[in-house]
Formats: C-alpha cells, sequence, structure tokens
C-alpha cells in the first residue's frame, strides 16, 4: 500500500509498503478521506517526531471503509463507513509519532472497539466530512473547558476550523448568543452560515465597543466592559488575549485552545480585579464520539468548514498548500 511519511526536514514522500495483516481483534480500514491539520506542517518541518524523525506517517483525521474484519469484532462488519480516534491506538497515535497515519491507503486498528477507537456512521455522510470528527472533537473540548450555560454570550476569535467548530458545538448545547470575530471577510460570512448570531470584523471594527452593543455592558471594577461570559481563542495571536482581558466583565471565562507559537504578555491586573478564569485546552480526553452525533446530524454544515478536498494522488500539493499561509482554511485529501 502507499503511505505518505516524512523524510526529513521539510521533506515528504509517498512510499510503498505491505498492507496490514488482520487480527482476530482488530478490523483493517481503506482510508477514503483524511484532513490535513497544522500539526502535520510542523512535523515536515521538524522531520518528524522522535522515535520516527525520517520515516514518520502522517495523517491523524481519517476516515474510511471497514475492509476486514477479524472474527472477535462484534458490532463491526465488513463496508461498514467509519470514523476513527487515533488516539486510541495501542502501537501509538495515528500520523502524531506512532507506526500508522491516516494518509495512507489501509489503517489496521487494533484492538477495535465501538465508542472508543472507532464508530460506525451511515452511509450517506461524505467521508471527507467524516474526516473531520477528529477537529471537531478538539473544538468541542475547548468548548467543554468553558463550561457554558444556555444564557451565555459567547466572543470566539478566529473563523478558522477550530473556531468554525466551536460555533457548531456552543450552539449544539444551546448557548444563547454566539459572536465571531476574525479578519477575513470570507471567513466571517462562514460563520454566519453555519450558525454564528453576529460577526465582527476586528481589521476594521472595535471589538470590544461592538461587543458591548450585543451583549450589552457587563459589571465589572472599572467601567467600558462587555456583558460577554465566555472569550474563546482560536487564532493564536496576542491581540486576542489582550482583548479579550480588556473587554472582561467580573467573572468572565478565557479559553485557549489555538497555538501561541511565542509567550504572550497578560495583564494580571485586569485578571485579579475582573476575577476572570483563564483556561487552557488540548486535544479531546473524552470528547472523540460526543460530537460524532452531531457531525451526522448537521454534517451538511460542519462540510462548510472544508476549503478544498485534493485527491491522494496530489498529496504534495495538498501538504503545499496547507503548509502556505493563507491558502487554504480546511484541506482534506480524498481516495476513490
Amino acid at each position: 500500500m502507499k503511505s505518505c511519511i516524512v523524510t526529513g526536514p521539510d521533506k515528504t514522500d509517498v512510499v510503498e509498503g505491505p498492507t496490514p495483516v488482520t487480527g482476530p481483534r482488530d478490523v483493517l480500514v481503506r482510508i477514503r478521506a483524511c484532513g490535513i491539520c497544522g500539526s502535520d506542517s510542523m512535523y515536515i518541518a521538524i522531520g518528524g517526531l522522535p522515535p520516527r524523525q525520517g520515516h514518520m506517517p502522517l495523517g491523524h483525521e481519517p476516515a474510511g471503509e471497514v475492509v476486514e474484519v477479524g472474527a472477535e469484532v462484534a458490532d463491526v462488519r465488513v463496508g461498514d463507513h467509519v470514523v476513527i480516534n487515533p488516539m486510541a491506538a495501542p502501537g501509538g497515535i495515528i500520523g502524531n509519532g506512532g507506526p500508522q497515519g491516516g494518509l495512507s491507503e489501509y489503517l489496521l486498528i487494533e484492538d477495535a472497539r465501538r465508542g472508543v477507537s472507532l464508530e460506525v456512521i451511515p452511509d450517506h455522510i461524505p467521508f471527507e466530512v467524516a474526516a473531520l470528527n477528529e477537529p471537531m472533537a478538539v473544538a468541542r473540548h475547548a468548548v467543554n473547558r468553558c463550561r457554558p450555560a444556555a444564557t451565555d454570550k459567547v466572543l470566539i476569535f478566529g473563523a478558522g476550523p477550530i473556531g468554525l467548530g466551536a460555533v457548531l458545538a456552543f450552539k449544539s448545547v444551546g448557548v444563547q448568543h454566539v459572536t465571531v470575530a476574525d479578519v477575513i471577510a470570507s471567513r466571517l460570512e462562514k460563520a454566519r452560515a453555519i450558525g454564528a448570531d453576529a460577526v465582527i470584523d476586528s481589521s476594521t471594527e472595535n471589538v470590544r465597543e461592538r461587543l458591548i452593543e450585543l451583549h450589552g455592558e457587563g459589571t465589572a471594577m472599572f467601567p467600558g466592559k462587555a456583558d460577554t461570559d465566555i472569550y474563546l481563542d482560536a487564532a493564536g495571536v496576542p491581540a486576542v488575549i489582550d482583548t479579550a482581558l480588556a473587554s472582561a466583565k467580573t467573572g468572565a471565562t478565557v479559553g485557549v485552545v489555538a497555538v501561541h507559537k511565542q509567550p504572550v504578555s497578560v495583564d494580571f491586573v485586569t485578571v485579579m480585579s475582573s476575577e476572570v478564569s483563564i483556561v487552557g485546552s488540548m486535544g479531546y480526553p473524552e470528547e472523540f464520539f460526543e460530537v460524532t452525533a452531531d457531525l451526522v446530524a448537521n454534517w451538511q454544515k460542519y462540510a462548510m468548514i472544508i476549503s478544498h478536498a485534493i485527491p491522494f494522488a496530489d498529496v504534495a500539493t495538498a501538504l503545499a498548500k496547507a503548509g502556505t499561509p493563507g491558502a487554504a482554511d480546511k484541506i482534506v485529501v480524498t481516495r476513490d
């Protein structure tokens, strides 16, 4: 089978290797779609993760079709369409330093169990949408970390894939009002299309003033704060933290799911005076299959997150585009 691997710093290749052998408790999946994550570009830049630097399989957002089922596996059948939890692989995280990657023709799902390592989805869900399950679980965990209530008013910074996934996640738990801020008009249009109640173009609008118009003025030691309950950073730029803290009322929560590549200064006087809670989020300890049902129910909205679907034959093009700032929002590599 063919697999895309990191072969060195800034180098990838598609290599031939043996198709995995299915054991009695395993399932073999033919991969039909795999998303590309920002972390994939990082792995390529550094030449892979130890101990597989120089030969690291890529891809941790896979979905596919079951082609072989071990004799001891229950509730999974040949022909089932499945989403795959890369974190549950016993041999190492799929596409994150483990021996397998989702940008391959086949994946062996060892010790296959529904609701743990994989889940069956209806056949009408496009594979490229199913491949969003992993990044959408990242977004769902970030939302859960913020502990939203139905009456909350929320601002999400960044309308990339995780920010858009957070819109869907906040709405799925019944949050009253979700606003999205970004500097790219097309992303803001997409945020509205999938369910955001309002958007802010932070390149031309004053975010704090606009929030007060949308959410009202909040109670705080110092005046001029917005009545926004939750701020979620899905952008990863220092100005987001500054703006959130400058706007935060007493008791507000600031969640951070974006990766900041440099240290960020924090105004702790504001944190103290407004008693702001700052929460970090990474991965999806329990959310992978929590998001599956909503993705199935609302797949047309999730489909809008995908900006490019590129065939596996052009995987090098897909990786290059994903690694070029501004070239794409969400790329999924597909296979017929």
